[in-house]
């Protein structure tokens, strides 16, 4: 395996991606989604104000599904992705909540069980990422990584759990990095590791009661924050494009659509699985 060059020196809210360089292929936007598919049940999506997390909150939305789109600071974000879902015909309902409160974590439940009376999906999927050298890690920077991406987890999912019943499918969003390890990623790459422990961990845990937990985890997509980090252009991106050999950076919506094949019955015989997202760089 090639190794990638170190990422751009930036940091953001939101798990990975960057953008696209003008030689790659772009997608054509063709999906179709069943609105049938999760008629009836009740989703919350983490950080769901932009990025990949408000394109899972639209397609779980599309599919039938009612939505929570949780958010920490944007509530114009959040509302836009609600508009986006009630034009459609779905139902959703924005809530803020920083998910590495417990209290707050809770409320994010409570207010999904409180507006539709029960819960059914949860995607995990808050997260921050920032990458520096080993010499320029700081204890700061270590805790707000784990406190967001591994305590919140699991502080969410604590109070999912309580509501879960049957048939219920909880999505971690984890990240190609605990993979390929990029140089400058070790707090970022440490707390996906981690994602990717809890998600097998959880599952064993959890199967029993015939609750699925399974993870995604995305390669360089092209999110809001990953463009104002600097990835478009950079050595970083281009060498991720090449070793990609599909030949491009992923889009929302790809993660979105293996999210909402996750959430329904089509995956009832998935649980424990990481799904790698990332046209094949590996």
């Amino acid at each position: 395996m090639e190794i990638l060059p170190r990422p751009p020196a930036a940091a953001g809210p939101g798990p990975q991606g960057a953008g696209g360089s003008g030689t790659q292929h772009k997608p054509k936007n063709t999906k179709v989604t069943p609105m049938s598919k999760l008629t009836g049940k009740v989703a919350v999506v983490t950080g769901a104000s932009k990025g990949i997390g408000a394109a899972i909150a639209k397609s779980l939305g599309a599919a039938g599904a009612s939505v929570v789109v949780n958010y920490s600071t944007s509530r114009s974000g959040a509302d836009t992705v609600v508009a986006a879902i009630t034009a459609s015909g779905g139902k959703a309902i924005a809530v803020r909540g920083d998910v590495s409160k417990a209290p707050e974590a809770r409320g994010i439940i409570d207010a999904a069980v409180k507006a539709y009376g029960r819960l059914d999906i949860l995607v995990n999927n808050s997260g921050v990422y920032g990458f520096a050298p080993i010499e320029a890690v700081t204890e700061e920077d270590f805790h707000r990584h784990f406190n967001v991406n591994v305590l919140g987890l699991l502080l969410v999912t604590q109070a999912a759990v309580k509501h879960l019943g049957e048939g219920g499918s909880i999505i971690n969003i984890s990240s190609v990095v605990s993979r390929i390890t990029p140089p400058g990623s070790s707090v970022y790459s440490a707390t996906k590791g981690a994602v990717d422990a809890i998600t097998g961990v959880l599952a064993r845990e959890l199967g029993a009661r015939k609750i699925r937990v399974n993870a995604i985890s995305p390669g360089i997509v092209e999110t809001e924050g990953t463009v104002t980090a600097g990835f478009i252009g950079s050595d970083f991106e281009k060498a991720a494009i090449a070793q990609a050999p599909l030949g491009r950076t992923g889009k929302p919506d790809d993660i979105a659509d293996i999210a909402v094949f996750l959430a329904s019955e089509d995956s009832r015989w998935l649980t424990g699985d990481r799904i790698i997202a990332s046209g094949g760089m590996r």
